[in-house]
């Protein structure tokens, strides 16, 4: 029996705007895990620390652990693509503390896809299913010095630097300060109240 490809229609799908869709992480993910990890300037932005080489076998792990949403460490990990299918990037959902209403989202774009947007985009579509799906209130988030790009965007989404937590890690010879940022559920709904799906 051949396999039937299935055809799916997205038209009033939750996971996507006009132009992103997010989805569960695959095993088979390994591989643009893998690659984007040779970018050191940006992992270093986004880890706050400088990781040993990469391995195959580690980027498969990964992939593995974190595919479907069967993250034991709370994580829930998702893949950036475009209307044609194509993996753009990475995000996340973490830090989730359900009492407190807190959490945090980590997220990685691929190089050749950076300031098209793509970011800011997932970045809206996982806020409204924290904000409200999952009645949580406050998304808190921090960003190295010098990474102006992801302040920016956080900026662009509305969210207010709340403070520096100075000399806070220590990375290629020198320590640096985490800007910290938030943005609290009415915030959000405030900021993007003129679109249709919110």
């Amino acid at each position: 029996m051949e396999d039937k490809i299935l055809k799916i229609d997205y038209s009033n799908y939750f996971w996507q705007d006009d132009k992103v869709r997010i989805r569960a992480m695959h095993p088979e993910d390994w591989e643009r895990e893998y690659i984007g990890q040779f970018d050191t300037s940006v992992r270093r932005l986004l880890l706050c620390s400088t990781e040993l080489p990469p391995t195959i076998t580690g980027s498969k792990k990964f992939a593995e652990e974190n595919a479907d949403f069967s993250s034991s460490k709370g994580r829930i990990m998702f893949i950036i693509e475009d209307f044609a299918g194509k993996s753009i990037g990475e995000i996340n959902l973490s830090r989730i503390d359900e009492r407190n209403g807190t959490f945090s989202i980590g997220i990685a774009i691929d190089k050749e896809n950076r300031g098209m947007g793509y970011g800011t985009r997932a970045m809206k579509i996982l806020l409204k299913y924290a904000f409200l799906e999952r009645r949580l209130n406050k998304f808190d988030a921090y960003v190295l010095e010098g990474n102006d790009a992801s302040a920016k965007m956080l900026k662009k989404l509305g969210c207010i630097q709340e403070g520096v937590r100075r000399q806070a890690v220590y990375i290629n010879g020198k320590y640096m300060d985490f800007i910290l940022f938030g943005l609290t559920k009415d915030e959000f709904i405030e900021n993007h109240k003129e679109e249709s799906n919110l």
